[in-house]
């Protein structure tokens, strides 16, 4: 690491919604680690920043710093006893300590740590019971060593192993070599249920008949690839001047935008106090936006599969698992990596290289006409900026990518790839609960969800949350032709009023506006939540998912804002009954009107497996938009100079390109006839 770089991580925040630093890892954990019981097994599944609130930054005095908090979850390894703390950094003290109350219903448990996926294998490894499923399985105790053991979040029934325990499920996958792709070959029929605490195997599932494991290997590796596409040419991304981004810290300013990056180990990447400058006003957007849930349930009944449904942030932490991402692979262009400190679930401090990347994109055309009447021929191609990171839990890719455009367009983007959950099927047998990718393998269905939760500033606060869906008009003295419809409209008041489905048949929307301003036609100002109509929570109401994954039943939540609500399924979905979250947030049903409000979305993917998906799927799309509406008094993007592309070229049938490069004189994307 470079010491500018070291220098970077190290550094004492600059601003109060900063990450935290290394040094203010390493002052929290010590701190926390002297009081802990052992030093020895005290465990550190979550360290983050503690925010400063809304109000309380915009009345701190200019010059002036705030107090910085850290909260620390801790998790006693030998006990399973777990704390949260508030560390105050500048007094270099504990503040609050609260023991959480997870041996009674409704549970709940600390997020599953690196150690635990390492001390799973052993510990399943290690059991007589699972052995012998190997061994009638045809797996020799040589071929055990090299088997793949995947611990699963567990999920709940309300079985005795599961009340107030700290458990995951194993499933287990063959290989003969460590290079191969374990999911081409799953083991059916065998889950071991692993206590961490306790350190040993407490359920063991063994089916009978035996299913076959799959024999085909489905390795996807570059170098046994034997004939890579030859007729590929080098497509590069250039900026010789350099982007048009400034960084500062983690404060960016991009054109007319200017926002904050955040991280943390559960979310990953946080947009905080988006804004966008409309002549001599910057104008808030959004105080906060994050991804705080995902949850992914399976459709397959049968022993391998009923109860899997990831909390992939509540359980995982997207970002404690965000890729280290490569220059020229994952990032094309002029890029800037944002490196993000962290804590290992030892308390020591890292830093998480390469764990978010910013770059400008081009986004094909932003507005244009051609006036055939005076020949006036104008032109402007749309630029983005991009914020994203992955995350690699188990078997899935996860992509989030955050667009901010030209003309004040929000756009979030998840990109979903990886390898798919498998089956193994006996030969001859239908799949009921998927698809076939492959001879003895199957996919089962699942479905992908993911809550974004966006604190809303729009001009300033008092937002006011409005649905509007389109109706035909009947026949009569004010539609005599029949083509007349209508758009009905509803102000969003209360909690419980406001969770709603997304319907394409009538097209409905939801604006979010401040009622305390007033646009250039006199409307209250206001951006619009384009949401796509896709599938909710398909599971049956009162099934186990549907409890824990309430905020899946709903495409869109608006609550009052309470610094205490901050996750989609609540503090700790992992083993947790259920009925958290955004359910229970909205039975409080608080005004929502000309308040401070959180608007929440839950959007997705439903995945019937394909052979195409097999043996790593191509990048799938789910995500949403905000776009002004009403916000501006025209077109913000009207400014935008009509600079041609000089490196653009005609490509010729020889591939002969020299002679066809523009010429460096003609470089605007507008005429008239008069020239």
């Amino acid at each position: 690491m470079s010491n500018e770089r070291r220098q970077r991580t190290k550094a004492v925040a600059q601003h109060p919604l900063d990450p935290l630093t290394v040094e203010e890892i390493r002052t929290a954990c010590n701190l926390v680690a002297i009081t802990s019981r052992s030093r020895e097994h005290c465990r550190f599944p979550l360290v983050r920043l503690e925010e400063p609130g809304k109000e309380d930054l915009r009345r701190q005095p200019d010059g002036e710093t705030m107090p910085r908090q850290a909260f620390v979850l801790t998790l006693d390894s030998e006990t399973g006893e777990a704390a949260e703390h508030i560390v105050d950094l500048t007094r270099g003290a504990i503040v609050q300590r609260r023991p959480l109350r997870n041996s009674t219903a409704p549970y709940g448990q600390p997020p599953i740590t690196l150690e635990d996926v390492l001390r799973c294998e052993e510990i399943v490894k290690a059991d007589a019971g699972w052995r012998a499923a190997m061994r009638r399985r045809g797996v020799t105790e040589q071929q055990i060593k090299l088997v793949q053991v995947d611990p699963f979040s567990a999920g709940f029934f309300d079985r005795s192993f599961e009340q107030g325990s700290r458990i995951v499920r194993a499933v287990s996958y063959f290989r003969e070599d460590i290079q191969d792709n374990g999911y081409a070959r799953p083991i059916e029929g065998v889950v071991a249920v692993v206590d961490l605490v306790l350190g040993k195997v407490v359920d063991l599932s063994d089916d009978e008949p035996v299913i076959p494991i799959p024999a085909k290997k489905r390795n996807y590796a570059a170098a046994l690839n034997r004939s890579p596409r030859a007729d590929i040419k080098p497509l590069n991304i250039e900026q010789p001047d350099g982007p048009s981004f400034r960084v500062n810290g983690w404060q960016v300013d991009w054109q007319k935008w200017s926002f904050r990056v955040g991280f943390t180990p559960r979310e990953g990447l946080v947009l905080h106090q988006l804004a966008y400058q409309d002549g001599d006003r910057k104008r808030s957007l959004i105080h906060r936006a994050s991804v705080t849930e995902m949850v992914v349930p399976y459709a397959d009944p049968t022993t391998n599969h009923y109860w899997k449904s990831a909390f992939d942030a509540g359980e995982y932490g997207l970002g404690v698992l965000a890729n280290a991402l490569e220059l020229g692979c994952d990032c094309l262009g002029n890029i800037h990596y944002f490196d993000v400190p962290a804590a290992s679930c030892f308390g020591e401090p890292q830093v998480m290289k390469n764990a978010i990347c910013m770059h400008e994109e081009d986004y094909g055309i932003l507005w244009k006409h051609y006036e055939f009447r005076n020949g006036l021929f104008e032109v402007r191609r749309s630029r983005r900026l991009v914020i994203s990171f992955f995350a690699t839990v188990g078997n899935y890719d996860y992509g989030f990518y955050w667009y901010l455009y030209q003309d004040g367009t929000i756009q979030l983007e998840a990109k979903l790839t990886g390898i798919i959950q498998t089956a193994a099927v006996r030969s001859g047998e239908p799949y009921p609960w998927g698809g076939m990718v492959d001879d003895n393998l199957a996919g089962p269905t699942h479905q992908h969800f993911f809550n974004v939760r966006m604190h809303m500033d729009l001009d300033g606060g008092g937002n006011t949350v409005t649905e509007h869906e389109f109706a035909p008009r009947p026949w009569g003295s004010d539609n005599p032709y029949g083509n007349a419809f209508d758009l009905r409209s509803r102000t969003l008041s209360r909690e419980l009023d406001a969770s709603a489905i997304a319907d394409g048949r009538v097209g409905r929307y939801w604006k979010i506006t401040n009622p305390n301003t007033t646009n250039s036609v006199g409307n209250p100002s206001g951006y619009k939540l384009i949401v796509t109509p896709s599938p909710l929570m398909l599971a049956q109401e009162g099934s186990s998912v549907h409890r824990r994954a309430g905020f899946a039943t709903r495409h869109v939540w608006v609550t009052a804002y309470d610094p205490v609500q901050k996750y989609a399924s609540g503090d700790y979905p992992n083993i947790h009954s259920g009925g958290d979250g955004l359910p229970a947030y909205v039975k409080e049903n608080r005004n929502i009107a000309n308040t401070d409000i959180v608007v929440w979305h839950t959007f997705g993917h439903t995945h019937v497996c394909k052979p195409e998906d097999f043996p790593v799927m191509p990048v799938e799309y789910a995500g949403f938009m905000l776009k002004p509406n009403g916000f501006f008094a025209a077109n913000p993007a009207d400014d935008i100079p009509p600079d041609r592309n000089s490196r653009s070229v005609q490509a010729r049938g020889d591939h002969d390109t020299r002679n066809s490069q523009l010429s460096e004189t003609a470089n605007t994307c507008c005429r008239t006839n008069a020239e």
